[in-house]
């Protein structure tokens, strides 16, 4: 089985999954185009050793870029910046690495950290 995404406009409208050879039978003639996806495929790596197809698994309301033959999905906020390898939004501070959890913070542009309930 092979997933396919419906692009219209360059976004990302509709995701199905259908037999390779009996595909041409399943699509609908509405306007739009059909371009093959990969479930296995994030960051622009095939999580199973394989082939990675067009960066990331589509998904309704990601982008489709014809120049980078890639999905993207929707930018999560204004700050973050597109890495183009991987076609993911990175933060334009890096998520520190210690134990803590931590959310986004658009207005500060920064990580916050979460406060978690401690057990009495």
């Amino acid at each position: 089985m092979a997933h396919y995404a419906k692009i219209q406009n360059n976004i990302v409208t509709q995701v199905i999954v259908a037999e390779q050879e009996f595909f041409n039978t399943f699509v609908d003639t509405s306007p739009g185009e059909w371009i093959q996806t990969s479930y296995n495929t994030h960051g622009g790596v095939h999580t199973l050793d394989g082939t990675p197809l067009r960066k990331n698994f589509a998904g309704i309301g990601f982008t489709y870029d014809k120049t980078l033959d890639a999905f993207i999905p929707p930018k999560p906020f204004p700050s973050w910046i597109l890495n183009e390898e991987t076609c993911l939004w990175n933060a334009p501070v890096e998520y520190p690495l210690d134990d803590k959890m931590y959310k986004w913070d658009e207005e500060t542009v920064n990580w916050i950290e979460i406060e978690t309930l401690k057990p009495e």
